[in-house]
């Protein structure tokens, strides 16, 4: 186990309050992504909208998590921007959490979950790109362990809003609607980003509002309160909070200042110096555009870059579009699954990609993330293969849900490792894979949605066996990019019997 190894414990022992707090930060993320779906029918009548009208907040709280995800790294820059903006980030979203039931209108809502949105974005670019800078050849385990918090979060938030949502229309009138009697099933069937798939129902937008779920929130901004705490004494720690910023940094240990030393001069020597090195590493979106970051770059660099997006494009797409329309597919025919039994799908999707980031953690010290990427992959091109050949069988739609849960759980933080670990921490690879996988996750659902819509149930499976297929497809591609990478010097002096020393990391990294 990563823990019996010497060096790694050292490293996670040095760099502990840090990592809990990005760890912590992520759940937060977690938290806030799940909730949306089953209270979005009791926010409809706090909002007293449509269904097709309400359904739009899933689009802006989408969207600006895209955009919050590119513009994230524009804080990378300093410790001191990215803790800032992790600690607004984080208490954003529970002020998000404890603001919602004030807001009586839809438009209101949407502009409050665009808040959350872009929230959530950072965090998701900055926890990733801060573990990657602290543990750089040693970071896929602490990836994994990263992605399991946001497993957990997007679990707990459901079950915290169950016991407050209503069971029947929450729009009292005195006449009945077509939809009020069969409540559940319409909360499992909202999908995101598709609002015409509720047309036909029919509820009404003005009476009576009674609802619970303003307890729901405002436990969730509670349970959710101590991270920007955690984040702020972090920022304490390192001496950054804006009115202590005239203490003196933290000191390096000596001994690590003596190898940072033979480090430098070593990087500085002729011989040791890449072929390529980019002015910038991991830049912002758009900073990773400037055309002097290319200056001398071979093709392979930015092959690597793209092929890495494309494959979280699908895998995060796949994701996205089963969990939203397993349930829908299972209620069709020919399965005519009941509404009951077809609501435990999405709920044993996220439980085994939650189970599979937790089992990633020790797997991924022994294996390579390439490996992993591959056994991902294959797995998921497998399940949809065999979801195909037993499309009758309601027994096999639960077991190959669960098997794709567990395939699809660790693809992202691994993909991350190993396209990082191609590009030696030099390029733009955490932001433009973080923004890939999110455009996948809204594009893929658009897509879907409305296939099944003119296609019928049965093109859910087909569209999910072609994605993974270009998923693999991507991922030979990022293997052949890896051949064609010119490998640093200082990597191919590195013999199996001399490991490389512990990272030390780039200025504003956490030494102490």
């Amino acid at each position: 186990m990563w823990w019996g190894d010497a060096r790694v414990t050292t490293l996670f022992k040095r760099n502990l309050q840090p990592t809990l707090t990005y760890w912590s930060v992520f759940f937060s993320f977690g938290l806030c992504i799940a909730f949306l779906g089953p209270t979005l029918l009791d926010l409809r009548c706090q909002t007293q909208s449509s269904l097709s009208q309400i359904t739009w907040v899933f689009f802006s709280q989408q969207f600006c998590l895209l955009l919050g995800s590119c513009l994230g790294g524009v804080f990378k820059r300093t410790l001191s921007q990215s803790l800032l903006a992790l600690f607004a980030s984080s208490l954003a979203i529970s002020v998000v959490f404890a603001i919602i039931p004030f807001c009586h209108n839809v438009v209101v809502l949407a502009v409050v979950m665009a808040m959350a949105g872009l929230a959530m974005g950072c965090i998701d670019t900055l926890s990733n790109l801060q573990l990657v800078k602290i543990y750089q050849k040693d970071s896929a385990v602490f990836l994994q362990a990263l992605h399991f918090f946001v497993g957990f979060g997007a679990l707990l938030s459901p079950l915290i809003a169950d016991p407050f949502l209503s069971d029947t229309n929450c729009i009292l009138t005195n006449g009945t609607t077509n939809g009020s009697n069969n409540l559940p099933h319409i909360r499992k069937s909202l999908v995101p980003h598709h609002p015409g798939n509720l047309s036909h129902y029919d509820f009404p937008t003005k009476g009576l509002v009674v609802t619970r779920v303003s307890y729901a929130f405002w436990i969730m901004a509670l349970i959710n309160l101590p991270v920007p705490i955690a984040v702020f004494f972090l920022l304490y720690k390192e001496r950054l909070v804006p009115c202590c910023q005239s203490s003196s940094p933290p000191l390096l240990p000596a001994d690590e200042l003596a190898l940072e030393t033979r480090t430098t001069d070593k990087d500085d020597s002729p011989s040791s110096s890449p072929k390529f090195q980019p002015d910038i590493g991991h830049n912002d979106l758009f900073g990773c555009c400037h055309s002097k970051n290319f200056r001398g770059a071979p093709c392979s660099y930015f092959a690597v870059h793209v092929t890495g997006a494309l494959l979280l494009f699908m895998t995060d797409g796949i994701l996205g579009e089963y969990s939203g329309f397993v349930y829908s597919y299972a209620v069709e025919k020919p399965l005519s699954v009941g509404h009951k039994m077809a609501g435990y799908l999405p709920s044993l999707f996220w439980a085994f990609i939650t189970l599979g980031r937790l089992i990633s953690i020790p797997v991924s010290y022994r294996m390579k993330p390439a490996t992993m990427v591959f056994i991902n992959v294959i797995g998921v091109v497998i399940t949809f293969f065999l979801l195909l050949i037993f499309s009758y069988s309601v027994v096999f739609l639960f077991v190959g849900t669960a098997s794709l849960g567990l395939f699809l759980s660790s693809t992202f933080p691994s993909v991350l490792a190993y396209t990082e670990d191609i590009l030696q921490y030099k390029g733009c690879a955490t932001t433009v894979l973080v923004t890939g996988a999110g455009v996948g996750e809204m594009v893929l659902q658009l897509l879907v949605g409305s296939i099944i819509h003119d296609q019928g149930s049965y093109s859910f499976l087909v569209c999910g066996t072609i994605f993974g297929a270009l998923a693999f497809t991507f991922y030979v591609f990022l293997l052949f990019f890896h051949r064609m990478h010119p490998q640093p010097q200082s990597d191919i002096d590195l013999t199996p019997d001399k490991p490389p020393p512990p990272p030390l990391g780039e200025p504003g990294l956490y030494q102490g």
